[in-house]
């Protein structure tokens, strides 16, 4: 049977990262000794406080409907969180709830964007971002960077890709996949051309608390209210909690724009899951004490794994400032990112994300949310592959 397909799903292309580390662990599964740096997610479980608190709503049959944009208690601790480590003043209206920071992404980007409009990208980006502008009716707009500036896109780039189409600028600082971070001066930079230009801004947090080297994070809503006006935050509990497969994020924004994702999420989603919001809310209220840790072992890492890549012939390899990611140049290998990765893990058993599902063909992008053995094992296999390469 013919089965009909509809153009928005027809066009999108599929999670390349998802479909890297679903291959290692397909590989792992038939005892293969594969080395994985290609998840975004933490090695560390989730704190026990929070799992408690979840456990605990079980428990009591805390299993039924919410809210739509989240019970009160959550969206309260989400406001609080915002007052206490940003500055910002929003309303427990501002604040949405949903099934992961992706869902958030993906709400905001639905609900301000339509046909005929712009989304401005820059590259590298998250994969998903431009396939939810497509999604939306939108056409993305990518602002080419490169490890030469850090990836960071200027305010002249973003001005002279600005035209009366353009709707929105998607801003992740931390950055994945380069876990580069703007500094304060530069975030306000790109604000103060949004606002020149009435441009929203889509600001993804995500990473804000993985930093390193004393990289500052301030988000661009907190330098005036004209910023605050013009900025939706998304955020969520994935990382800084390792909460990955708890599907919960959340978003703050003007309130129309709340609103109307309240709306749209209440007619795709519902509510998030009843019992993960407990532990949310345990989360933002209860001990912080496992960060400080978690960000010492992933500096470890980041070292280790710097160090190794740039003694690679044909790899260069900018620090991260952020995040958890590293994404080497590989140009000098003469490979292509999709022929390199593919090669590196069927010769080596090492699975990394090529750069070309970031916009970046160049690159790839290594996870150190591994284990120190791991990163030295995996990246020794590569610098053997590498060296063959040459050889």
């Amino acid at each position: 049977m013919n089965y009909p397909i509809s153009r928005r799903a027809a066009t999108l292309s599929p999670s390349l990262t998802l479909a890297i580390d679903s291959k290692a662990k397909e590989m792992k599964a038939k005892g293969e000794d594969v080395v994985g740096f290609g998840a975004g997610e933490p090695d560390f479980d989730t704190p026990q406080h929070i799992k408690d608190a979840a456990a605990a709503a079980l428990a009591a049959g805390f299993t039924k409907y919410t809210p739509s944009s989240g019970i009160p208690e959550l969206r309260q601790a989400i406001a609080d969180k915002f007052q206490r480590e940003n500055g910002l003043t929003y309303k427990p209206s501002q604040i949405v709830v949903s099934n992961g920071g992706k869902h958030s992404c993906y709400n905001v980007i639905l609900a301000t964007c339509q046909e005929g409009d712009e989304v401005i990208i820059p590259a590298p980006y998250w994969l998903s971002y431009p396939e939810m502008a497509k999604l939306a009716g939108a056409t993305p707009v990518i602002l080419e960077t490169s490890d030469k500036t850090e990836f960071k896109v200027t305010p002249g780039q973003l001005r002279a890709a600005i035209t009366p189409r353009t709707r929105l600028f998607i801003l992740n600082s931390p950055s994945n996949p380069t876990g580069s971070v703007y500094t304060p001066d530069e975030i306000k930079a790109l604000g103060d051309v949004c606002v020149e230009k009435g441009v929203l801004i889509m600001s993804d947090e995500i990473y804000e608390h993985l930093t390193y080297d004393g990289a500052v994070v301030k988000s661009v809503a907190s330098f005036s209210k004209a910023h605050f006006d013009h900025t939706i935050i998304v955020h969520g509990f994935a990382k800084a909690w390792s909460m990955t497969g708890w599907r919960l994020g959340f978003l703050a924004a003007p309130e129309p724009i709340a609103k109307a994702i309240d709306a749209l999420q209440s007619h795709s989603t519902s509510n998030p899951c009843s019992f993960a919001q407990k532990g949310g809310v345990a989360a933002l209220t209860g001990s912080q004490e496992h960060l400080p840790k978690w960000l010492a072992e992933y500096a470890k890492r980041r070292t280790a794994a710097w160090q190794k890549l740039n003694a690679m012939p044909g790899v260069t390899c900018v620090n991260s400032k952020g995040a958890f990611y590293l994404f080497p140049n590989i140009s000098g290998t003469g490979l292509k990112s999709a022929e390199f990765c593919a090669r590196l893990l069927e010769q080596e058993k090492v699975a990394a994300v090529p750069g070309i599902a970031f916009g970046a063909d160049d690159y790839i992008r290594i996870s150190y949310a591994t284990s120190l053995a791991n990163i030295e094992k995996g990246l020794d296999r590569m610098d053997r592959f590498v060296r063959g390469l040459k050889g």
